[in-house]
């Protein structure tokens, strides 16, 4: 009985994941061809639930202005939240302001700050990060929940294992992310050694736009600007 029951599942699921392929594909042809025109970036994450008057908003605003000013332009998710005062704060300082939307069923719905030429739209979560991955000069995390953690923690694996060059990643709070480093350095590192010294080097945490910059202009004054695979 359950042989007949499943009997045609397997084919039906080979034949539209060998279709889906065809639209993986053109994701992320269109996501190389757009985004390598649009020259160093940075990328800034955090919750699409922040309120315009809240004051992570306001300062992820005064970041993305602070990155423009200094020759970068910002790549968000496109979204609301965080990621609409990133492309805000790059659309009133006149600089690059691009947004990697995803469709999904509630939440995301696009700004109205991204350049309309520079606004790409994924079905699939993993393309849409590896355009962040690949055309960011760094990555701007700030506040948010399970995506923001996701990019996060991919970006520091992919790093940490020599997959793609490395680059400042800089957490933005330290109210919101000192918690979750306590808990990296004593569970991960000094109970379990489930990493090493070393792996906490790649993440700076800090409160301010100048600090942002800081360690931007750090980096790159020792290395080139490039994507990063």
């Amino acid at each position: 009985m359950r042989l007949e029951k499943h009997s045609k599942a397997w084919n039906e699921i080979k034949t539209n994941d060998s279709w889906a392929i065809f639209k993986i594909m053109g994701e992320f042809v269109n996501g190389y061809e757009k985004l390598s025109r649009i020259g160093p970036c940075v990328s800034i994450f955090g919750s699409a639930r922040t309120k315009p008057d809240h004051k992570y908003y306001k300062l992820a605003e005064e970041v993305a202005k602070k990155i423009v000013e200094h020759g970068y332009g910002v790549i968000t998710g496109g979204g609301p939240g965080i990621m609409e005062a990133g492309n805000k704060g790059a659309h009133i300082a006149g600089g690059t302001s691009v947004g990697l939307n995803i469709d999904l069923p509630f939440e995301q719905h696009d700004n109205p700050y991204i350049d309309s030429d520079k606004s790409l739209d994924f079905d699939y979560f993993f393309v849409r990060k590896v355009m962040f991955v690949k055309y960011s000069q760094g990555f701007v995390v700030m506040p948010g929940g399970f995506g923001t953690l996701d990019e996060l923690f991919e970006a520091i694996t992919l790093i940490q294992t020599n997959k793609i060059e490395k680059f400042p990643i800089i957490l933005v709070g330290t109210e919101f992310w000192s918690g979750l480093l306590d808990w990296v350095r004593a569970t991960l590192l000094d109970s379990f050694a489930n990493i090493s010294d070393k792996d906490l080097d790649l993440v700076h945490l800090v409160d301010t736009p100048d600090e942002v910059i800081d360690i931007l202009d750090a980096f790159y004054k020792e290395f080139e600007l490039s994507p990063n695979f």
